[in-house]
Parts: structure tokens; C-alpha cells; sequence
């Protein structure tokens, strides 16, 4: 059997129920024996560091709540078993109750690139901060002290902060985790 051309199409899904919507979609497409017809199907998500109780946690956040993409050849009852899915509202196109639109491959590139660079870069992390800016200590010894940006070392994650405590001011070594920009 020849190889059916697929494209990339953006299915609106109950934001929160991706997940779910995914695993409806996997199993349908398995039951009916579709997968010449349904290639990928993805829920782009990104990493999110946070601390909870003093230790550093990643947390996988989806960075287009309320959609998932779909590879696909819409042929036949393709787009009838993609719509008729739990959690599924329908594809994203042009005009309301029109035909859906594919994702340009500029577009799809984009997000899917995006995606492998958020799982290469799982530790990697911008440097949210500048020197004089103004933080707050989120963890350690010295929690709850404000200071000031001194220095910056990107390759250890670490900042230098000036903390002023009991009427002096000292230079403490704290990782990126370890503070927090003061509003």
C-alpha cells in the first residue's frame, strides 16, 4: 500500500482534558485500524522549575492549553472518529463549521522544534536575572532577606547577592532556585 500524504492539523480539546483527549484518540485510531491514516499526536509541553518545601521540582506544563496536534490524512471518516472523540470539540480552521485547515510546515517546524528543545534542554534554564536588581531569599538559611544582585555566574547557576543582615551588608552565594525578583 502506498504511503497516504499527511498533514498537521490543531484539534481544540476542554483545556486541562489534553491528556485525556490523547489517550481517547490513541485508542480509536487503534481500534478502527487507522494508522495509515493518523501518524502523531502530540500535546507540546514545557518544563516548569519550582521549589516546594526546599527542594528543586520540574513540572511538564502544556504551552498550548486546549490543543493537541494531530497528523493526518483526512480521508473518509478520519475527521468524523477525530471529532466524535471525548474531550474533543474539533479542529481549528478558517471559518466556524468549515473544513479544517493543515498547519503550515513553518508552523509545525516551530512548535515541534520547540518541543525537542524543551526535552535537550530539560536543565537549561534563561538567566531571569541582572546585576543590581533587587531579590528576595525564597530558601536557605537566610530566608525572607531582600538584597541586591552583585554578581552572576551562568555555568554554576549562582548569584552573588549583598544581603544586609543586622545592619550589615553581606555578600552571599545563592543558586538561581534559591531566590525569587522582589515586585
Amino acid at each position: 500500500m502506498t504511503e497516504v500524504e499527511k498533514h498537521w492539523y490543531v484539534v481544540r480539546a476542554i483545556s486541562g482534558k489534553e491528556k485525556k483527549a490523547k489517550e481517547y484518540l490513541e485508542m480509536e485510531v487503534s481500534r478502527l485500524k487507522l494508522s495509515d491514516y493518523v501518524g502523531q499526536i502530540l500535546i507540546p509541553t514545557e518544563k516548569v522549575f519550582q521549589i516546594r518545601k526546599g527542594k528543586k521540582i520540574s513540572k511538564e506544563k502544556t504551552f498550548l492549553p486546549g490543543y493537541v496536534l494531530v497528523q493526518a490524512a483526512l480521508v473518509g471518516e478520519v475527521p468524523h472518529v477525530i471529532r466524535s472523540v471525548p474531550h474533543v470539540m474539533g479542529f481549528l480552521g478558517n471559518e466556524k463549521g468549515g473544513d479544517p485547515s493543515p498547519m503550515r510546515i513553518t508552523e509545525v517546524n516551530r512548535i515541534l522544534g520547540k518541543v525537542d528543545e524543551l526535552l535537550e534542554s530539560e536543565e537549561e534554564m534563561r538567566i531571569p536575572f541582572v546585576v543590581g536588581e533587587s531579590v528576595k531569599v525564597i530558601d536557605g538559611p537566610f530566608n525572607n532577606f531582600s538584597g541586591v544582585i552583585d554578581e552572576i555566574n551562568e555555568e554554576k547557576k549562582k548569584l552573588k547577592v549583598m544581603v544586609k543582615i543586622f545592619g550589615r551588608k553581606n555578600l552571599l552565594e545563592l543558586s538561581y532556585m534559591q531566590v525569587e525578583k522582589e515586585v
